[in-house]
C-alpha cells in the first residue's frame, strides 16, 4: 500500500510541476512577428537580437530577418533591435487582448560623426559584421563565414574559406586547400551537411568530404559548430560544417551577378576562364527563387619529390633506397549549380526546396623518374651516397600515369514550417549523392632498365638540402639517357573504378513555447531516419608483356619539371596516339594480377540510422540554459571478399597448385548499436558586451567504410606461410565526451574578441595492428594487420580570436578592418604502447587578415600559418611520417568603377608555400616528399544588376 501512495504522490507532484512551468498569463493577445532588413532595403539582416524589454524576452532574427513572439500579454511595450555594426533601434507597441502585432526595423551603420551610413550588407565589412552578429546569436560555439549581398566571398572553394576560421587547419592538395582539420583532429571525425542533410563522400573509403568539390560562388554561408545540441546530428567530433545556399527570401532586393574570371599559374605558365551567374527574385509576395552557376577551368602543375626505404649502412650512414622525381600536369575543370524556391503557403506556413549539384574532374599527367638501388652504398660523404652496379642492381623506371576522375556531389532537401500560436512544426526530406569514377586510366605504364655489372652505372645521390635532393650519374649516362634502353615492363589500365555514396532520409520536429515570467522555455522533440549506401567497385587490368618490341623511344616525349633533368620521358601526346592507334591487342595481360587486383578493393555497405531526441531550452536577456539527450540507433551491413593469392606449389586441400591462384569467396556481416548522446550548453549575458558560453556533449563518429569492410586480403607463398591485412566489422564507433568554455567581448560596435578553452576525451581510437598466428573471422595469417579500437586519446587546447573594423579611425584610415586568430591544439592518444600526437594535429595555427575598404577601393591581404604535425604513423618512431610547417600569404584587391562594375585581381600563394613531409631519422630529418606550386594569379570583373 505503501509503493501505491508513494507513487501517487510523485504523480501528483509532477503535475503540480508540469503545471507550473505551463502556467500563462490570464490575458494574452496572441503573437508579435516583424522583420529587420538594412536601411538600404537591400537585405534581411539575419541574427540581429530582438528584445521585448519590458518583458524580458529575447529572440534571434532568422535567415530572412524575421522574428516571433508568442503569448504576449495586453499592453504597451518597448521592442529593441540591435545588429553588430549598427546603431540600435527602438519602436514603441501596443498589443491589443487580441490580435496580432507585426513590427519593420530597418537599422543603419553605427553613426562615425554626423554621418550615418546605409550600407551594411556589402564588402568586407559587411562579411565581418556579419560573422560577429550570428556567432554572438549563436546556441553552440561556432565560427560563422558569410558572403555579402552582392553574393561575394572572400574565397575560391569552401576549404579554402574555411581556412580564415579559428582551429581549423587546411589540409592541401595539389596546393589548393581540399579536407578540413578542426582542433587537431583527423578530418574524417567532422562532419559536413547542405542545407541540413549530410553530404556523403565521393572517395571510396572514407566519410570526410573533400571542399574543394563546392565552388564558394554557390555559398550564402558556412557555419562550423564546435558544440552540439540534441537537435543536431551526434556524429562529429571535430565540428559540424554546415554549408548553406541562398533564399530569395534573404534578400529585400532581387539582383543578379556576373563574373568573368581568368587564372594563371605560374607554374604552368598558362591561363584558363572561370565564370559564374548568381541571382535572387521574387514573384509577388509568396514566391521565391535563387540560385547560380559556376564554372572554372585551372591548369596548374606541380613539381614533386620522394624519397623512400632509409636505411643505415653497418657504419651509421644514412641512405634512401627510392628516389622519386615526379612531375604533374593537372587539367582541373569544376561545375556548379543551385537552385532554391521558397513559397509562403499562407501567413503561417512556408515552404521550400533546394539543391545543389558540383561536378569535378580531374585530368593528371605524371611523368616519373624513379631510381631504385638494391645494396648500400659503395661510398658515403658527407650528405652524398655513391651507387655503383658493380656492387649490386640499380633500377631505373620511367612511367606515366594518364588519370582522367570525375567526382559529383548532389544534394536536393524540401521541406517546411508551420506555426499555429505557440506550437511550431518542421518537417524536411533529403536525398544526397556522392561518387566517383574512372574508367579507362592508364595508372601507370613503366618502362625499365636495369644495371648489375660493373662498370655499366654509377649514381650519387646529394641529400645536403632536405627538400631538393639531386642524383648525378658518374658513369653510364649514354645509356641512362638513352629512350631506347628502357623497354616497356608494366602497364595498369583502370577499366572501371566507381565508388557511389547515396543517403536519404527525413524529420520532423515539433516545439512548443511556454511563457514564464522569467523568460521563455521551449520543449522541443523530433525523430530523424537516415538510410545509407555506399559502394566500390573496381576493374582493374594488368599487363605485364607486349607481342614485339616497345621501348620508350616509341612514345617519348619532353619533361616539364624544373627541379632536375628527368629526361627521357613517356610523351602524353606520343603515348596516347600509339594507343589509339594500336589499342591494347598486343599487350598480354597478367590475369593473376588482373583478378587481385579487381577483388581486393570492392566491397558494399548499408547504414542505416534511427534518431530521436528531447530537448529543452530555456531563454531570457541574461541566460540560455540548451539540455537534453539524443538517441541514435545503427544498424549496418557490410559485403566484402575473401582474397587468397596462393603461390605456384602451395599445398590448397592437399593438392600443389600448378599456378600462382586467387581465390575470391563473399562475405558478408551484420552489426547494431545504440547510443545515447546528452548534451548541455549554456549562453550567459554577463553584461551588455560579454557573453559566456559553457558547453558539454557526448558524440560518436563511426568507422570510415574502409575500415569496417569485410575486406581479407591474405597472400600465401609456396611454403604456405600466410601474410594478411584485414578490415573489422566489428569495429566500435569513436566515442568522444567534448568540454568547451569561452567568453566573448563585444567592446564595440564593429569588433569583437573571442576566448575560449575546448576539452576532448576519446574512447575507441582506431588503429593499425599487427598479430601473429592469428584467426580473424575464420581466416587464418601467420601475420595480419588489422584495424582495432585502441586507447583513449585527449584533445586539449584554447582558441583566441580578434575583430575589427576600425570605423573610429580619422579618414582615410577609417576604412581598415582586420580578423586575427590564434589557436593552441594539444591532441595525443595511446597506440600500441607509445604516447603520440593525433595525425594532422597542428599545435599552433594561425591566421591573420588585414583589409581595407573605402569608397570604391578594397584590399586584403591574408596570411595563414599551422605548425607542424605528424600525418602517417610508422612502426617506430623513427618511421613515422611529419609535415613541415606551412605559411601561406594571399593578397586580392577590387575596385569599383562604376557603380555595381567591380574589377578584381588576386594573387594566391604569393610566397610560393611549399609541402614537404619527412621523417624524423635515421640520423637527422629525412626527405619523404616534397612539393612545389608557386603562385596562382587570378583577375577579372563582377557585375551586379
Amino acid at each position: 500500500m505503501s509503493k501505491i501512495m508513494s507513487r501517487r504522490r510523485a504523480w501528483l507532484a509532477a503535475t503540480a510541476l508540469t503545471t507550473a512551468i505551463v502556467a500563462t498569463p490570464a490575458v494574452l493577445a496572441g503573437t508579435v512577428t516583424g522583420k529587420v532588413i538594412d536601411a538600404s532595403g537591400t537585405s534581411a539582416l539575419q541574427a540581429a537580437q530582438v528584445t521585448i524589454v519590458e518583458l524580458r524576452r529575447v529572440t534571434n532574427t532568422a535567415s530572412d530577418g524575421t522574428f516571433r513572439f508568442v503569448d504576449v500579454p495586453a499592453g504597451t511595450y518597448t521592442v529593441r533591435v540591435r545588429y553588430a555594426g549598427a546603431g540600435e533601434e527602438t519602436q514603441q507597441i501596443t498589443v491589443s487582448e487580441s490580435g496580432d502585432v507585426s513590427v519593420q526595423v530597418t537599422l543603419a551603420a553605427a553613426s562615425n560623426g554626423d554621418v550615418r551610413e546605409e550600407i551594411l550588407v556589402v564588402g568586407q565589412r559587411a562579411n565581418l559584421l556579419s560573422s560577429l552578429a550570428r556567432q554572438r546569436a549563436s546556441d553552440t560555439v561556432d565560427s560563422v563565414l558569410t558572403r555579402d549581398a552582392m553574393g561575394q566571398f572572400p574565397d575560391q572553394n569552401v576549404a579554402e574559406s574555411l581556412r580564415r576560421a579559428p582551429g581549423l587547419n587546411i589540409l592541401n592538395d595539389q596546393g589548393e586547400g581540399r579536407f578540413v582539420s578542426v582542433r587537431g583532429l583527423d578530418p574524417n571525425l567532422n562532419a559536413a551537411s547542405i542545407n541540413g542533410s549530410r553530404v556523403p563522400a565521393p572517395e571510396s573509403d572514407v566519410r570526410s568530404v573533400a571542399l574543394d568539390v563546392i565552388p564558394s560562388e554557390l555559398i550564402e554561408s558556412i557555419e562550423v559548430k564546435k558544440s552540439l545540441t540534441p537537435d543536431m546530428d551526434g556524429d562529429t567530433i571535430g565540428a559540424s560544417i554546415e554549408i548553406n545556399t541562398t533564399s530569395a527570401f534573404d534578400r529585400e532586393k532581387p539582383f543578379v551577378t556576373v563574373k568573368a574570371e581568368g587564372s594563371y599559374n605560374d607554374l604552368r605558365d598558362t591561363a584558363t576562364p572561370k565564370g559564374s551567374v548568381d541571382f535572387a527574385t521574387r514573384v509577388g509576395e509568396r514566391f521565391g527563387i535563387a540560385g547560380g552557376i559556376s564554372y572554372y577551368k585551372r591548369k596548374f602543375s606541380t613539381d614533386n619529390v620522394e624519397m623512400d626505404d632509409w636505411e643505415e649502412t653497418d657504419d651509421g650512414a644514412a641512405y634512401a633506397e627510392t628516389l622519386e622525381y615526379r612531375d604533374y600536369d593537372v587539367n582541373r575543370e569544376r561545375i556548379g549549380a543551385t537552385l532554391s524556391l521558397d513559397f509562403k503557403a499562407s501567413d503561417d506556413t512556408t515552404l521550400f526546396a533546394r539543391g545543389l549539384y558540383s561536378r569535378f574532374a580531374d585530368q593528371e599527367f605524371r611523368r616519373r623518374l624513379t631510381i631504385q638501388v638494391n645494396e648500400e652504398p659503395s661510398a658515403v660523404s658527407g650528405n652524398t651516397a655513391t651507387f655503383l652496379s658493380d656492387d649490386g642492381e640499380i633500377e631505373v623506371e620511367r612511367d606515366l600515369k594518364d588519370r582522367f576522375e570525375v567526382q559529383k556531389i548532389a544534394s536536393f532537401t524540401a521541406g517546411g514550417k508551420t506555426v499555429s500560436g505557440p506550437w511550431e512544426f518542421k518537417y524536411e526530406g533529403s536525398y544526397s549523392e556522392a561518387s566517383e569514377k574512372e574508367n579507362g586510366s592508364v595508372d601507370p605504364v613503366v618502362f625499365k632498365s636495369s644495371w648489375e655489372d660493373p662498370g655499366q652505372l654509377g649514381v650519387m645521390f646529394d641529400y645536403s638540402n632536405l627538400q631538393r635532393p639531386t642524383y648525378s650519374i658518374l658513369n653510364g649516362g649514354d645509356l641512362f639517357t638513352d629512350a631506347s634502353s628502357y623497354e616497356f615492363d608494366e602497364l595498369e589500365r583502370t577499366t572501371l573504378s566507381d565508388s557511389k555514396d547515396r543517403e536519404y532520409g527525413f524529420k520532423i520536429d515539433m516545439k512548443r513555447t511556454f511563457v514564464l515570467d522569467s523568460g521563455e522555455f521551449d520543449l522541443q522533440a523530433g525523430v530523424k531516419p537516415r538510410f545509407r549506401k555506399k559502394r566500390y567497385d573496381a576493374n582493374i587490368d594488368v599487363f605485364d608483356g607486349y607481342d614485339g618490341d616497345l621501348t620508350l623511344a616509341d612514345v617519348a616525349g619532353q619533361q616539364s619539371y624544373s627541379l632536375a633533368d628527368i629526361e627521357p620521358t613517356i610523351g602524353t601526346d606520343a603515348w596516347r596516339s600509339f594507343l589509339d592507334a594500336s589499342g591494347y591487342g598486343a599487350f598480354e595481360l597478367n590475369q593473376f594480377d588482373t583478378d587481385a587486383a579487381s577483388a581486393e578493393a570492392d566491397y558494399s555497405a548499408k547504414e542505416n540510422i534511427l534518431a530521436g531526441y528531447l530537448m529543452g531550452r530555456f531563454d531570457n536577456e541574461t541566460i540560455r540554459v540548451i539540455g537534453g539527450v539524443r538517441v541514435e540507433r545503427t544498424k549496418t551491413t557490410l559485403t566484402g571478399n575473401v582474397l587468397e593469392m596462393i603461390e605456384e606449389g602451395a599445398v590448397v586441400d592437399g593438392v600443389p597448385l600448378e599456378e600462382d591462384t586467387v581465390f575470391v569467396t563473399p562475405v558478408s556481416f551484420k552489426n547494431e548499436y545504440t547510443d545515447w548522446l546528452p548534451s548541455l550548453n549554456i549562453r550567459a549575458n554577463a553584461s551588455e558586451d560579454v557573453v559566456l558560453r559553457l558547453g558539454a556533449y557526448k558524440s560518436v563518429v563511426r568507422p570510415n567504410f574502409g575500415q569496417m569492410a569485410p575486406r581479407f586480403l591474405v597472400e600465401e607463398n609456396d611454403e604456405n606461410e600466410r601474410e594478411g591485412e584485414f578490415g573489422n566489422p566489428d569495429l566500435k564507433p569513436y566515442k568522444a565526451w567534448n568540454f568547451d568554455a569561452s567568453a566573448e567581448y563585444y567592446f564595440d560596435k564593429n569588433a569583437g574578441i573571442t576566448a575560449g578553452i575546448f576539452y576532448k576525451s576519446i574512447k575507441d581510437f582506431i588503429v593499425d595492428a599487427e598479430f601473429e598466428e592469428v584467426t580473424f573471422n575464420g581466416v587464418y595469417a601467420d601475420e595480419a594487420l588489422i584495424r582495432i579500437n585502441g586507447d583513449k586519446a585527449k584533445v586539449k587546447g584554447f582558441e583566441f580570436s580578434y575583430q575589427q573594423a576600425f570605423t573610429m579611425l580619422p579618414a582615410p584610415f577609417d576604412g581598415l578592418l582586420t580578423n586575427i586568430n590564434y589557436t593552441y591544439t594539444d591532441a595525443e592518444g595511446d597506440v600500441l604502447d607509445r604516447t603520440i600526437s593525433l595525425p594532422a594535429a597542428s599545435k599552433h595555427t594561425f591566421n591573420m587578415v588585414l583589409g581595407y575598404e573605402k569608397d570604391r577601393l578594397s584590399l586584403r591581404v591574408a596570411g595563414t600559418y599551422r605548425d607542424e604535425y605528424l600525418d602517417e604513423l610508422g612502426g617506430d618512431p623513427e618511421e613515422d611520417r611529419y609535415v613541415k610547417d606551412h605559411f601561406q600569404i594571399d593578397v586580392s584587391a577590387k575596385y569599383e568603377i562604376m557603380d555595381d562594375v567591380q574589377l578584381f585581381a588576386e594573387l594566391v600563394n604569393l610566397n610560393n608555400a611549399k609541402y614537404t613531409a619527412y621523417r624524423k631519422g635515421p640520423g637527422a630529418d629525412r626527405l619523404l616528399q616534397f612539393e612545389e606550386y608557386k603562385w596562382t594569379a587570378k583577375f577579372g570583373v563582377r557585375a551586379t544588376f
